[in-house]
């Protein structure tokens, strides 16, 4: 999967598509209205961070790129590549519990902690993309 060369677009289906994971410094794009919000991605080869409104949605260590991010009241769901294997991190509602899917496949059910963050680690090598799923219990 490529890298967003935008940093961040709104795709026709509705979805957001962020990151790039090929930069050699840090890039950023802000003031990125979206369905009525404002949308910030910070990015390049060692973390990818989105926030909204000013708060916190996806960060990845290191780096990535996401495709077709949707987020509802009870799932998110995106596609990320990266140059190696990445954990990242969502805001999700506190002290819930989730379940994880990637490619298709649980990875098991998670909790959320008191601030709402939820950490999965995912294997992918050189430019590899995986399915993400992550759905209210």
């Amino acid at each position: 999967m490529a890298a967003v060369k935008e940093l961040l677009r709104a795709e026709s289906d509705g979805t957001l598509s962020f990151g790039d994971y090929t930069l050699d410094s840090k890039t950023k794009k802000e003031n990125y209205e979206f369905e009525g919000d404002i949308y910030k991605v910070k990015t390049f080869a060692e973390i990818t961070k989105l926030e909204k409104n000013g708060l916190f949605v996806y960060e990845s260590v290191p780096g990535s790129a996401v495709e077709n991010f949707r987020e509802t009241d009870s799932e998110v769901a995106f596609t990320v590549s990266a140059a190696e294997d990445v954990q990242f991190t969502l805001e999700l509602e506190p002290e819930s519990e989730y379940e994880v899917f990637i490619d298709g496949v649980s990875a098991g059910k998670m909790g959320t902690n008191l601030s709402g963050k939820l950490s999965v680690s995912v294997e992918l090598s050189d430019g590899a993309s995986a399915q993400v799923k992550v759905v209210k219990c």
